[in-house]
């Protein structure tokens, strides 16, 4: 039996240890409630050998192009999505892996203290200048940046923007099916459409995977440094992280959207940005 199926299957066996989690409101630097997930201690002979999982916290405004903003877009998913993803990065890979990750914002300098940085619904973000520079400096001092969890043109336009006031130079090129992102562990026999648990639930019936009406389309495209290292990677018209959080909720959600593509890819990601 291949490896990967093989990790699959325990992602299967260990499915119902998970039961429904329910969204909550976070205040900034709270350390997140586990609700029965398991912990574990991290190696402390190797304490920079820890990846961790960041989650940035971010301003909205109110829709320059995207949907109107809220206080708290960044923590949609949080923190089920991020101790779920720990807890199966861990579960199933040799990586040492923190347990409760972090959310920082990209103001605080111990952002430059982790390569990995998650931004999710980017349709309302709004940077400021002491932001995009940060981010661009941490960028091509050798971070990775990954967006999820935004849908339509209106949300990508704003995305856009957003990168320009970091990257004028660089234009996001779409990823095609035969880039190691899609298989350095887990082959992906397609770019995978992920959509939140109640459309995914009834796509067993209706084999809708969008969410919005210009939204039919997935596409995953990569920002290039000058010699060609993928510094970010946008996932657009797909929910990676619904697929993480909401893994307990609804067996064929899971089956079908957990198990074969959020977490796969997810890890892909992961390993592509550890190794490039």
């Amino acid at each position: 039996m291949k490896k990967p199926v093989l990790i699959l299957m325990l992602i299967a066996i260990t499915y119902l240890s998970f039961g429904q989690r329910w969204r909550r409101r976070y205040d900034e630097g709270s350390v997140p409630e586990r609700n029965g997930l398991p912990s574990w201690e991290v190696d402390q002979t190797l304490p920079k050998d820890t990846f961790t999982f960041v989650r940035v916290i971010y301003d909205s405004h109110s829709g320059r192009y995207g949907r109107v903003g809220g206080p708290q877009r960044w923590a949609i998913d949080y923190p089920d999505a991020d101790l779920n993803f720990s807890y199966r990065l861990k579960e199933m890979t040799s990586l040492n892996v923190d347990p409760n990750g972090k959310t920082l914002r990209l103001t605080d300098p111990e952002v430059f203290n982790y390569p990995f940085l998650y931004i999710v619904e980017p349709g309302s973000l709004s940077f400021s200048e002491e932001e995009a520079q940060n981010l661009r400096r941490h960028l091509l001092n050798g971070g990775f940046l990954m967006f999820d969890d935004f849908w339509g043109e209106a949300d990508y336009a704003n995305l856009y923007y957003e990168m320009k006031q970091v990257f004028p130079e660089f234009e996001p090129q779409e990823l095609s099916l035969d880039h190691p992102i899609f298989n350095i562990v887990f082959p992906l026999a397609e770019k995978p459409q992920i959509p939140n648990v109640g459309v995914g639930t009834e796509s067993q019936w209706t084999g809708r995977t969008w969410e919005t009406a210009d939204s039919k389309e997935v596409h995953y495209k990569g920002i290039f440094d000058e010699k060609g290292r993928m510094m970010v990677i946008i996932c657009h018209n797909t929910d990676l992280g619904d697929g993480w959080e909401r893994e307990g909720d609804n067996i064929y959600y899971f089956k079908e959207f957990s198990e074969k593509k959020a977490y796969p890819l997810g890890i892909n990601i992961i390993f592509y940005a550890m190794t490039h």
